[in-house]
């Protein structure tokens, strides 16, 4: 038995600390208690080689996926099982996957993956490459920018002249945040509707609404919820825009056959885009694109061609400055508003602003340099938003839920507001366009033709020959159209709020692309996994055939695995195969400075996820 002493005079002592009063009997911790600890037994143990090349392939990854099962070898022709082999004979008895996040505030290692895999699906719309013909740096091309309109006045930081040579670390005097000459009247809540301060660009205060009662956050929200309706309108009505004005200067029409064998005829030119989505400081997503002009071919929708001579990069710039001012449209009626709210873009004189794309010139070798720079500018600019969500509001949150919903106030913060604003909207409600009304209160319906004895609606009180009220029909068709149809049956559009509250009620992806005539993520996640397949054998001869480019392969390994943990094991492991991770790294950027050096060209700049 032990007992703690306390003596009283100080004297030297070996326990612990500076005081003399501790236990005779203590002993320190055990060395694999700590990282340190942890990662020094693992590389001491004698199979540390193969668990660091099992582990390899989430080597980088902050929380990988553990999966265990059994893994069958198979013969193709017969389905004889030639060997099997259960996850408890490898390392950790587990299988480590990468999680494959976007979220660089999630795992940095797997959202510069997904990043640089963006960038170069951007890179190759413009300027070619992994599958696109080069020549697509001849088509006519763009990049818009589309923002959200103003819901209320926010403090803002406007620099008229910049001198600086780096936006991000802008030094330059800004002006007066909302100055005017003369001293307006506070507004109805009594705050000042001005503020005379210099923001810097990390002024917390930027992007905060000047009077939080004055701004609309319902609306705010519910913009969010509908930008990426907005966006589909709109290209939409770029897309008819050009059709008609190949019409107009008689471009003759593509036949095109249909799936089901049907023969229509559609426009010669079609617009192809890339998009991704900027959460701005006052936590309301606005769009950067690019947009390239392609031809139509009649049997292959994923041909890329060269669009007809008729149309420029100016029609494509005025297809969508006439989209922008005419598309809009209303919200479905809820019991907050029963008019619904307007969805259109800002002022298109401030709010919109497009920039014409020349990627290729006359062939010279400045062209190739000027397009290659401009190319790679582009994609880096869209790229780097794919990782991101809303860190530039200063708010970060999973999905919010019934148990965390009460740390936001209804009456705290913009954020909060936000947050309780999607809430209260996304509350289950009634929608219109499912209403039913009981069969005697509505006229009997007979077999004939569309009229019938007059009636009055007993829903709006039109007076109708029709059999269906044309008002009301009419209704559920609009509401029915901004919300996409779910298995048929009418949903409520708002519910979607709940869901991505933590996101503002912006349930859209941070990157879309059009489905044809681009490079897909899948394309380059399967080029990167035969990479890693054949990057370990030997060298040989051209004439031996290795069996990942066999077609038809004579043996298939069939993985029966079940999901068995997130994450390392502890955090020993975790800083072995972070460092490992970050070393092949490191070699790995060095190889394409030298690389880069060998053949005179330039160095693609590492992207940051962050």
């Amino acid at each position: 038995m032990t007992s703690s002493t306390l003596d009283l005079a100080p004297r030297e002592h070996s326990a612990r600390g500076t005081g003399s009063n501790a236990a005779t009997g203590w002993t320190p911790p055990a060395t694999h208690s700590s990282a340190t600890g942890q990662a020094l037994a693992r590389a001491s143990s004698p199979d540390y080689f193969d668990w660091l090349s099992h582990v390899q392939a989430a080597a980088g990854c902050t929380r990988p996926i553990r999966l265990s099962g059994t893994l069958d070898t198979v013969e193709a022709r017969t389905g004889r099982l030639l060997d099997s082999r259960h996850t408890d004979q490898l390392p950790d008895a587990a299988i480590y996957k990468a999680c494959g996040t976007r979220l660089a505030s999630v795992c940095p290692s797997c959202a510069r993956t997904y990043q640089r895999d963006a960038y170069q699906i951007l890179r190759s719309f413009l300027v070619g490459g992994k599958g696109i013909p080069t020549s697509v740096a001849k088509h006519p091309a763009v990049f818009p920018t589309f923002t959200a309109p103003s819901f209320g006045t926010v403090h803002t930081r406007v620099v008229r002249k910049h001198t600086c040579t780096n936006r991000k670390r802008c030094t330059c005097p800004a002006e007066p945040c909302h100055a005017r000459r003369d001293t307006p009247a506070p507004c109805d809540h009594g705050h000042p509707v001005v503020c005379w301060r210099r923001h810097t660009p990390d002024d917390p205060a930027l992007g905060q609404p000047l009077c939080l009662d004055c701004y609309d956050h319902d609306h705010h929200v519910v913009w969010n919820l509908f930008s990426t309706e907005l966006w589909h309108r709109t290209k939409q009505a770029a897309d008819r825009y050009l059709a008609q004005l190949c019409k107009a200067r008689g471009l003759p029409p593509v036949a095109k056959t249909t799936p089901n064998g049907k023969i229509r005829m559609v426009a010669p030119a079609q617009l192809t885009h890339g998009k991704a989505a900027e959460m701005q400081r006052r936590a309301v997503v606005h769009f950067h694109a690019l947009v390239r002009l392609d031809g139509v071919h009649p049997d292959d929708p994923d041909a890329v061609l060269i669009p007809p001579p008729g149309l420029d990069v100016d029609d494509i710039i005025a297809a969508f400055r006439h989209a922008v001012r005419t598309i809009s449209f209303t919200t479905p009626a809820h019991p907050d508003r029963p008019q619904g709210w307007d969805i259109r873009w800002g002022d298109p004189d401030k709010g919109f602003d497009i920039q014409a794309l020349a990627l290729a010139g006359d062939g010279s070798i400045t062209d190739d340099m000027v397009g290659e720079q401009l190319a790679s500018q582009k994609a880096g600019y869209l790229a780097k938003y794919t990782t991101k969500s809303t860190e530039a509001t200063g708010f970060s949150s999973t999905r919010i839920t019934d148990d965390t919903i009460d740390q936001y106030d209804p009456d705290g913060d913009h954020i909060a507001r936000l947050v309780a604003a999607c809430w209260r909207i996304g509350r289950p409600t009634p929608n219109p366009a499912s209403r039913t009304r009981p069969p005697g209160d509505r006229p009997r319906t007979t077999t004939g033709g569309p009229f019938g004895e007059p009636w009055d609606c007993p829903d709006c009180g039109t007076h109708t020959r029709y059999r269906a009220c044309p008002v009301c029909v009419a209704e559920r068709q609009a509401n029915l159209d901004t919300k996409t149809a779910n298995g048929g049956t009418a949903t409520n559009p708002y519910a979607r709020l709940r869901r991505w509250a933590h996101r503002f009620g912006f349930a859209g992806h941070f990157l879309t692309k059009t489905r044809r005539r681009v490079v897909r993520f899948a394309t380059l996640r399967d080029t990167r996994i035969v990479y890693r397949r054949t990057e370990d054998q030997p060298a040989t001869d051209p004439g031996t055939i290795h069996t990942v480019d066999h077609l038809d392969e004579t043996t298939l390994v069939v993985g029966t695995l079940t999901f068995a943990g997130v994450g390392w094991h502890n955090n020993g492991d975790a800083l072995l195969a972070n460092t490992a991770a970050a070393m092949a790294r490191a070699r790995h950027e060095t190889g394409r400075e030298e690389l880069a050096n060998e053949t005179g060209s330039a160095v693609v700049p590492l992207l940051q996820a962050a």
